[in-house]
């Protein structure tokens, strides 16, 4: 069930039944020559739709734009000022609550969210405790932290995961767009890794702006097995949070 596909009476019927939302969170940056911009944000996207589509639970729309400052060298990467990412996530928490929600999910596709995400979660807990508003509570979980999901990377790719512009990232984003797969012999094979710090460095350290990892190994077939697990590990989580 997704929020924008819904009309408002519709809303206020799931409300009667559940007070838990989920919101995917992503970002829009580079994922090296053959990965799409918006791969954080549609992985993210994608396996909530999926979950929430099979488990009758309410899928908010997207965040889709995060911290990927030190990707700005790469045309296409669009992002927020910390200070920006956190009032907004404040301000649709606030207004989730204003209706009546309880409980937010925030489903996210993106590592480098991780620190404003949960900055954010505090300003949200710091509105509930002194405008003396009904409790909100949060659970922020990155999609590849899902029960399984781990294991099964490691099983599917052994050597060349990295930590950007994954095989894994993109094997989801291979099976749930096929029309947009993208192809090209990357050099070196295997990317370099190091550490990240503003979008000029990151650009001379990983001219191809990937980190440690080899996309080529992204299939679809790997994207489907990805999808199978974190769907159904994420319904799982989702249901336990809504009750709790």
């Amino acid at each position: 069930m997704q929020l924008h596909l819904s009309s408002w009476p519709e809303v206020e019927a799931y409300l009667t039944r559940s007070k838990a939302i989920l919101i995917p969170i992503g970002s829009t940056e580079q994922h090296g020559p053959t990965g799409l911009l918006g791969t954080d944000a549609l992985c993210a996207e994608f396996l909530a739709r999926r979950a929430g589509d099979e488990a009758g639970f309410l899928v908010g729309p997207i965040f889709n734009v995060g911290q990927a400052q030190h990707h700005m060298g790469f045309p296409g990467t669009l992002t927020l000022r910390p200070s920006t990412m956190i009032a907004a996530m404040t301000d649709w928490a606030n207004s989730l609550r204003r209706h009546g929600f309880e409980r937010i999910y925030w489903l996210n596709g993106h590592g480098g969210n991780n620190g404003t995400i949960q900055a954010a979660i505090t300003a949200i807990y710091h509105d509930t405790t002194f405008a003396e508003a009904k409790a909100l509570r949060c659970l922020s979980r990155n999609w590849w932290e899902l029960a399984g999901v781990a294991e099964l990377i490691r099983e599917l790719f052994p050597v060349g995961e990295g930590s950007h512009a994954t095989p894994s990232e993109i094997s989801i984003t291979s099976y749930a767009f096929p029309e947009a797969i993208k192809r090209t012999d990357l050099i070196p094979k295997i990317a370099p890794v190091g550490p990240v710090f503003d979008a000029k460095d990151f650009r001379g350290r990983f001219p191809d702006g990937r980190i440690g990892s080899d996309p080529t190994q992204a299939n679809a077939s790997a994207g489907e097995k990805l999808v199978k697990t974190a769907v159904k590990a994420l319904i799982a989580e989702f249901g336990a949070f809504a009750k709790a």
